[in-house]
């Protein structure tokens, strides 16, 4: 299964590119023994328009665009669960062991994200009740799917 971060905006030089980057590095190296194809992670731009509801559907169009075939959706927005680490890694256990081709994660502009992507997500994910800035979400993703990846494994990084 290959994990896909579909995020809106680009990550500047600077420690949260370099946190997210350990992140994805440190995933790579124990999830391919976990059955996962790797993590790729496409930043894409915002929309210029003015009009917010304009925006967020020009944004969807792209994320859409990058999603493959056959995955499932997870959308990152203040309106979703609060899961705990255990219970994330076994969405993601689960979809693996169930044959699914990509698990891609959303994470919308400064808007958020479009009631229609949220609606085909088959899974929300707010990380608490506060709004965190988009460069912030991404390194916390990232922080997650390793962890899940240590769960996954057996691996002490985890320790609850």
């Amino acid at each position: 299964m290959r994990l896909i971060v579909v995020a809106i905006g680009r990550l500047k030089q600077g420690p949260e590119r370099e946190l997210a980057e350990r992140y994805r590095e440190r995933f790579d190296d124990i999830g391919r023994k976990l059955g996962f194809r790797g993590l790729d992670i496409h930043e894409l731009p915002e929309s210029r328009t003015r009009d917010a509801a304009t925006r967020m559907a020009e944004e969807a169009a792209a994320i859409s665009a990058a999603i493959p075939d056959k995955s499932v959706l997870v959308c990152l927005d203040e309106r979703g669960q609060n899961i705990d680490s255990t219970t994330f890694a076994g969405h993601l256990g689960r979809w693996r062991d169930e044959g699914i081709p990509a698990a891609a994660f959303v994470i919308g502009g400064a808007d958020g994200l479009s009631p229609e992507l949220r609606r085909r997500a088959k899974l929300g994910i707010a990380f608490g009740a506060a709004t965190w800035p988009h460069q912030i979400v991404r390194v916390l993703l990232l922080e997650q799917i390793y962890r899940t990846a240590t769960i996954l494994a057996g691996h002490p990084y985890h320790r609850a």
